[in-house]
């Protein structure tokens, strides 16, 4: 296997689906000459050319929708957001039309569009550049929905998604884009297919993205008996995976780089309530950021986001007593 870093699994398999489908083509704000924003299309100009990698205006909204239009025709492009907010200008021609246009045609039409965004705190950009915004997509019909979480899933889940018949929207956490891991380029992740990281029997931990790793730390320096699953797809759900890794354990933590309200863990910690309520030893629940913007600076943003020692507590806590323990600003008065 080889040692990538994580922006270096993306462009592999870029590179990889572009040579093996010369329908699949590159859309985005300086994403050619300069081989985009965080060196995520390094290499793909020279190899794939101008009509196939493309850089465009700073107008989400305009690419994006060029992007509906050849997908439509027969294309499978790839749009890169530079930064998640800046979805937002274009959140109509991905969430009313992309997604929607398979229902409206009556499954005459298909849109395979991928959407790449960069996305997270912890690199000091700001409260307008670090959030992850799932929410803004998750509860969209006819899109699906990925959070990467290491350099193997940057390459498998990429390929997936630029294969699949309709729009897939991909989140990529920044602070992960220098990290290195073993990618196995023969590996194939399914969209929908969540990867047990770690098995235990005490309880239920469900993450995503830069969390993965955290958690993973929190256990091994705990020694807490957990079972770890990476969920790298928001929708749609593994809900047999977690399901039956609940039924086991009987304790479920959803651990989300997202704030208390609205989160993606909402629906799985609902779900599980639901469907194991008899077989469940505490409520579940879920660490999460407080209600407040990123903090720009470092101190505050490393106490803003979920810490190793913060789930060792809360999570031990849970454990002991059966019972939700509560949030760090909870602790420390500090008011929503």
């Amino acid at each position: 296997m080889a040692i990538m870093r994580f922006r270096q699994a993306i462009v592999a398999a870029l590179a990889d689906e572009m040579r093996a489908d010369s329908s699949v083509m590159i859309f985005g704000e300086d994403v050619a000459v300069a081989e985009g924003p965080f060196k995520t299309s390094e290499g793909l100009l020279q190899e794939f050319g101008a009509l196939r990698v493309r850089d465009t205006p700073i107008s989400e909204m305009a690419f994006t929708g060029a992007a509906v239009g050849a997908a439509i025709m027969g294309m499978k492009p790839v749009v890169e957001i530079m930064f998640m907010e800046f979805l937002g200008v274009a959140l109509d021609q991905l969430v009313t039309e992309a997604a929607k246009l398979r229902y409206l045609s009556n499954g005459t039409l298909s849109v395979p569009i991928v959407v790449r965004a960069s996305c997270g705190s912890g690199l000091g950009f700001g409260n307008q550049h670090s959030q992850t915004l799932e929410n803004w997509v998750a509860a969209t019909p006819g899109l699906k929905v990925i959070h990467l979480s290491d350099a193997q899933s940057a390459y498998s889940l990429m390929r997936a998604a630029i294969q699949d018949p309709d729009p897939v929207m991909v989140l990529e956490p920044r602070i992960l884009y220098g990290e290195r891991g073993e990618v196995d380029t023969s590996l194939e992740m399914k969209i929908g297919q969540a990867r047990v990281i770690r098995t235990g029997s005490a309880i239920t931990i469900v993450s995503l993205g830069q969390l993965v790793n955290v958690c993973k730390s929190a256990i091994e320096e705990s020694g807490i008996d957990a079972e770890l699953i990476d969920l790298a797809t928001i929708v749609p759900w593994d809900r047999e995976t977690v399901l039956e890794s609940v039924k086991k354990t009987g304790r479920l933590v959803v651990i989300e780089e997202a704030p208390e309200s609205g989160g993606w863990g909402s629906e799985i910690v609902a779900t599980a309530t639901a469907e194991l309520f008899t077989s469940l030893k505490g409520a579940p629940f879920r660490i999460t950021t407080p209600d407040a913007p990123v903090p720009y600076s470092g101190v505050l943003e490393t106490r803003f986001l979920p810490t190793q020692d913060d789930i060792i507590r809360q999570v031990t806590h849970a454990i002991t007593t059966g019972e939700k323990p509560k949030t760090w600003w909870q602790l420390e008065g500090i008011k929503k």
